[in-house]
């Protein structure tokens, strides 16, 4: 069974940062577009940031210029790097590895924003 570890969510206050990190396998990582989605209570789980093996970004509308994605390879972890964090932030955010079209997730993190 593959595992993605995520290590790094918490409580923090409203305009605060957070830096969640996902580590995965090397034989999964290394073929991998690495990504965060979260889900509130109540909500649909929804992506939030994606990096490729080649380094290219996608976020989602309500994250972009507030939250980053790295991956460090020598690792294989990937980072979300979240900043001006807002209560509507409040989510457990899972790692997801997407290998050839086959998805692997974490167990999630818990990241609340008080406001």
């Amino acid at each position: 069974q593959v595992q993605l570890v995520e290590s790094g969510g918490g409580l923090v206050q409203a305009g605060g940062s957070l830096r969640l990190s996902c580590t995965a396998p090397r034989d999964i990582f290394v073929i991998s577009t690495m990504g965060w989605y979260r889900q509130a209570p109540g909500n649909q789980r929804e992506a939030v940031a994606t990096i490729t093996l080649t380094g290219n970004t996608d976020f989602a509308d309500s994250v972009k210029g507030r939250f980053a994605i790295s991956r460090d390879n020598a690792k294989n972890t990937v980072y979300l790097h979240m900043n001006s964090l807002k209560p509507d932030d409040t989510a457990v955010y899972y790692c997801n590895a997407n290998a050839f079209g086959r998805n692997y997730r974490g167990q999630g993190t818990q990241v609340t924003v008080s406001s």
